[in-house]
């Protein structure tokens, strides 16, 4: 099993159950928030067989069968940005298995923890669809649901507007100083003139 901060998040009853019997080895699985969205990573590892399967959205990426060496990693990649994900598989004591999940190098953890700072998330429901929009502050790019889109900029009296269009809804985030220098700049999602509050991680 699974242990440590970043540990997999175990499979829920939400879950289709022909996946569960699909994979008879599943040992791990992960939610992992990326800008295009939020991506499922699940982990197979048959410590009889030699076994090693990685599912990314439910579709297999890698596939290794008779590894004779149980211990070892896992690279590859996530989401529209080919973003890097490693699994580590550790042995912890005879033969129980530790499964730990690096994005970018850094554990999911500290990855998470970095891109709270590096981003601002919004969830709201538009023309009855679920909407997940994310701001990159770094590159002032801006994602929803899993498509870049056309952004412009532009300067305003007390801050900088990255206007966008959502169907027929028009969209900004508003970007002014807080005053404060260790709060920095707050970044505000206005769609069709109403504030839509920040989704906390």
């Amino acid at each position: 099993m699974a242990s440590g901060d970043d540990s997999p998040i175990f499979e829920d009853d939400e879950s289709p159950l022909c996946s569960l019997e699909k994979m008879t080895d599943l040992v791990a699985v992960w939610d992992v928030a990326l800008s295009d969205g939020v991506h499922k990573i699940e982990f197979e590892h048959g410590t009889t067989s030699g076994k090693r399967v990685v599912y990314v959205d439910g579709k297999e990426e890698i596939r290794r069968e008779w590894m004779f060496k149980l211990v070892g990693k896992e690279t590859f990649f996530v989401g529209a940005a080919k973003t890097k994900a490693t699994i580590n598989i550790d042995a912890i004591s005879g033969f129980a298995y530790e499964y730990t999940l690096e994005i970018d190098g850094k554990s999911l953890k500290k990855y998470m923890e970095n891109r709270s700072k590096t981003t601002n998330t919004w969830v709201l429901h538009l023309d009855g669809e679920e909407l997940r929009v994310v701001l990159e502050k770094d590159t002032m790019d801006v994602w929803c649901n899993g498509q870049r889109m056309e952004t412009a900029g532009e300067f305003v009296d007390d801050g900088t507007e990255t206007h966008f269009s959502v169907g027929n809804h028009d969209c900004y985030i508003k970007a002014v100083s807080s005053g404060k220098r260790r709060e920095g700049i707050i970044h505000t999602l206005i769609v069709d003139n109403r504030e839509i509050p920040e989704l906390t991680q």
